[in-house]
């Protein structure tokens, strides 16, 4: 896969995660960094598919930060799950910790304004 699809959330791996972020410039990108054990990720995973759905110029992205990708995990600093990576240009410019869904938003909406 050269690049995301729009309108959906895709999922990455430590590999596919660069060459993804690359390809999406000069586009937002959100990433969703989650574990398949934890409560919170669950209860965002559906919202964050609505958010996919409601801003089509944003790339939204999942990482599930298992051992495989824990490399990826610890390069981005994550701390606690879920956290979401905003990132534009291949930088990551905020950051969300926990399931705040409003905060995402706003995030978000900061992000997309700046392009």
């Amino acid at each position: 896969m050269t690049e995301p699809i729009v309108g959906q959330v895709t999922e990455v791996s430590k590999d596919s995660f660069w060459p993804l972020v690359k390809a999406a410039e000069p586009k937002v990108v959100v990433l969703d960094m989650y574990t398949q054990w934890c409560g919170p990720c669950k209860v965002m995973a559906p919202k964050f598919q609505a958010l996919s759905e409601k801003y089509l110029d944003v790339v939204f992205l999942k990482l599930d930060c298992n051992e495989t990708n824990k490399p990826l995990a610890k390069e981005l600093g994550i701390k606690v799950v879920p956290t979401f990576k905003i990132l534009k240009e291949s930088k990551v410019v905020k950051e969300v910790t926990g399931a705040k869904l409003d905060e995402l938003v706003l995030a978000i909406e900061a992000a997309r304004s700046n392009q």
